[in-house]
């Protein structure tokens, strides 16, 4: 069956798939300018377009990605070979999905804070989106923690558009994935975050329930429960994962089928090792997995705008994260990780003993082999 043909139900269960996640690439378009002037290239529509292009077709990587959130341009751009993006997409096995909010705007009585619009229309736009192939939509709202935020007022607004948001897409036959994104920059400690993520999450659950969203029938995108990233004390990776499998485990009913974690402003080592950490508890009852964007993508737009035409290497970064990612699904990137380095460093003994470039060439076939062997031994440890 292709994924387009999928019920919404099953949609929601094939999009956090044992071992796989989802590639954020809904940037709105300051934030791809702001992204592809740190690497030095001009944000054009071709640009935009090409470099996506290379992300979507890097060979192997739907054995990691289970579905791609794409922009309201993206959603309209095709291949260079003109095949529409959800169509190409789709042919891989990988489900095209939508950003439909239209950002976060200041809101009135609450100084300082926002609520994100986009209600006015949305349910038209949906219709539209599912025509040109989405079969899943996401909807963000922000909450900033600071001296008296998230206020009653932001936390109340911005649950209630996520609700109405999640009920519209349901009835469009769509899979939302509500995005609650309570910021971590500033200065305050895990708990704080943790205060808040929890306040956060119970509000939205209480309006979804309010507004008759299927549970089954959607996801959960949100914060891992992070020190504050200007936090003198700043919290281990495990200490992130109690804190935040405890918020997920007080708030999100064992109906949603998977929750998928933002990378906020995590890099993306940083990112990977949370969410290995995170999944390294195990027994949970959802899946948790992955949405990230900029925590996929980085290395490989660096290496893109480095060589343009050479999109073999951007893709292996892309590749390479993507893999990195899935392993963090099942709590093992940081074995595989040293398995990797105790397979170079072994490696490198090798040839340093070595002579000539058939040996070396013969070597450098043994890599995998000596990664796998690493693997094993490190695995069977008690």
């Amino acid at each position: 069956m292709q994924v387009t043909e999928l019920d919404p139900r099953s949609t929601a269960q094939a999009l956090v798939a044992p071992g796989k996640g989802i590639l954020a690439a809904d940037e709105s378009f300051p934030t791809i300018e702001k992204r592809f002037k740190s690497v030095g290239l001009e944000s054009t529509e071709d640009n935009r377009r090409t470099y996506r292009e290379m992300l979507f077709r890097t060979p192997g990587v739907e054995a990691s990605i289970s579905g791609v959130i794409l922009f309201d341009e993206t959603i309209r751009q095709a291949g260079s070979d003109g095949v529409p993006f959800p169509e190409l997409l789709s042919a891989r096995g990988i489900i095209p999905g939508i950003k439909v909010d239209k950002g976060a705007k200041a809101l009135a009585g609450a100084a300082g804070e926002k609520c994100t619009e986009g209600l006015d229309g949305l349910r038209d736009r949906l219709a539209e989106y599912r025509e040109l192939g989405a079969r899943f939509t996401k909807w963000r709202a922000v909450f900033a923690i600071g001296p008296g935020t998230p206020s009653e007022t932001c936390v109340h607004v911005n649950a209630v558009e996520l609700a109405r948001f999640a009920a519209l897409s349901q009835e469009a036959g769509l899979v939302p994935i509500i995005e609650p994104e309570v910021l971590m920059d500033g200065t305050h400690d895990i708990e704080s975050s943790a205060d808040v993520t929890d306040h956060v999450l119970q509000s939205v659950f209480e309006e979804l329930y309010i507004q008759h969203v299927h549970l089954e029938d959607l996801l959960l995108k949100t914060n891992m429960v992070l020190s504050g990233y200007a936090c003198p004390d700043q919290a281990t990776p495990d200490v992130t994962a109690f804190w935040t499998v405890r918020c997920l485990q007080r708030h999100v009913p064992v109906a949603v089928p998977g929750v998928v974690f933002l990378s906020g402003g995590q890099s993306e080592e940083v990112a990977t090792v949370n969410l290995d950490a995170i999944n390294q508890r195990g027994g949970h009852p959802w899946e948790l997995s992955f949405s990230f964007g900029r925590a996929l993508q980085a290395s490989a737009l660096r290496a893109w705008a480095n060589e343009p035409t050479d999109i073999a290497t951007a893709q292996g970064e892309f590749l390479r994260r993507a893999a990195d990612t899935a392993a963090a699904r099942t709590g093992t990137f940081q074995t595989v990780s040293i398995a990797f380095t105790v397979a170079g460093v072994l490696l490198l003994a090798l040839r340093i003993l070595s002579i000539g470039s058939s040996v070396s060439f013969l070597l450098g076939l043994m890599f995998p082999l000596l990664a796998l062997l690493a693997t094993l031994l490190i695995l069977r440890r008690p």
